[in-house]
């Protein structure tokens, strides 16, 4: 921890022990005035007063109204009992209103130093990036821009939310980011990338717009739920659009078609390195199991790629026999139960489908060959 965050915590610890003094007193008064008008007015109705009138006499006394008396205080007990209640009533009432003003200063005076305090910060981010909306995908993005060490401000219209974001030590804005002027605060003239993950596809296109036209250079990621959202975001100025639902599809198919390839990845790190290597470049790698009967079982290396027309090449088998062959040559031939890792490009999906189709009858002539 650095000396500026031992200064912070310092002063927060300072400050919350200033601030539980007025609000253990202002507790303390409260209880003390309740107790006194109640111990009050049962002397009062001691004294043969009805309990309304009492309860009245006590309320203009401790308050210092000056109405006039309820019922003439014409015995030594009422006027003992009257002084004592205007001495004590009137000193708990000074307390109280003392109490509360400074519980109302301080905790204005606690929000404004953090309030300074967030934009101050914010406004020395440089190259950062804004996440509009603290749903799901926004909580995910802002944990994972903290494990980066990535700089980021948070933009969120619920106070709650915003609270539980500014425990984490997240920088957030409370507002609406379809809002120029929360933009402006949050940095979009300096910003590097905005990311509209809210799950209201108008609000997306409107904060798209509004960035684009505040920052010709932010490169905006938006979040669309409908399909017929992902032209208007781009018409609107964003540079990706993230359809979740499409990708949770995406993802289901690729783990029916492509079972083995999480095995094979998690198993292997350098795996993992090449896959981020490759998905930079538009390629991905996935791993197919090669199927009894299966369209590319038993042929040859090239003639499989040659039959996935571009959508994958070979890169690996791996047989059943624990023989593991590397850079295949086009002569090689797929066996039943082979692991195969795919290099692929374009619909990763289609390739899969290749590997899981039934091998068909392929016509020469008039005979049909198996």
């Amino acid at each position: 921890m650095d000396a500026d965050e031992t200064d912070l915590s310092a002063f927060s610890q300072g400050a919350n022990r200033v601030l539980g003094s007025p609000l253990r007193l202002l507790t303390g008064t409260v209880i003390y005035v309740a107790v006194l008008f109640l111990v009050s007015t049962l002397g009062y109705i001691a004294a043969g007063w009805p309990s309304g009138d009492a309860a009245y006499m006590v309320l203009l006394t401790i308050f210092s109204v000056g109405y006039g008396e309820v019922r003439p205080i014409d015995t030594a007990f009422l006027r003992l009992w009257t002084t004592a209640t205007i001495v004590l009533g009137c000193t708990g009432m000074i307390v109280l209103t003392g109490a509360m003003v400074q519980v109302f200063t301080l905790f204005q005076f606690r929000q404004l130093l953090g309030i300074n305090k967030m934009q101050t910060e914010i406004e020395k981010l440089k190259d950062h990036a804004i996440i509009c909306g603290l749903g799901r995908i926004g909580v995910q993005l802002a944990k994972a821009l903290t494990e980066a060490r990535h700089p980021f401000v948070i933009i969120e219209r619920s106070a709650a939310k915003a609270e539980d974001a500014k425990a984490q030590g997240w920088l957030v804005l409370v507002g609406e980011a379809t809002h120029e002027e929360t933009l402006h605060a949050a940095g979009i003239e300096t910003a590097r990338v905005l990311a509209s993950v809210l799950p209201d596809d108008a609000a997306n296109v409107f904060i798209t717009l509004s960035a684009r036209s505040l920052n010709p250079k932010v490169q905006i990621i938006a979040r669309g739920e409908a399909p017929t959202t992902e032209r208007k975001l781009f018409h609107a100025g964003a540079d990706k659009v993230v359809l979740p639902t499409h990708i949770g599809a995406e993802r289901i198919v690729e783990l029916i078609l492509y079972p083995a390839t999480d095995t094979v990845i998690q198993d292997a790190e350098h795996m993992s390195d090449a896959r981020r290597f490759l998905h930079d470049l538009g390629l991905d790698v996935e791993v197919v199991t090669a199927i009894p009967k299966g369209a590319m079982t038993g042929l040859s290396v090239g003639e499989a790629e040659r039959r996935g027309a571009g959508a994958f090449f070979i890169v690996q088998i791996n047989r059943a026999t624990g023989q593991s062959i590397q850079h295949p040559g086009e002569d090689v031939n797929i066996e039943v139960g082979d692991s195969i890792v795919l290099v692929v490009r374009g619909t990763r999906l289609s390739a899969g489908a290749i590997f899981g189709m039934p091998a068909t009858p392929v016509k020469e002539g008039r005979a049909y060959l198996g």
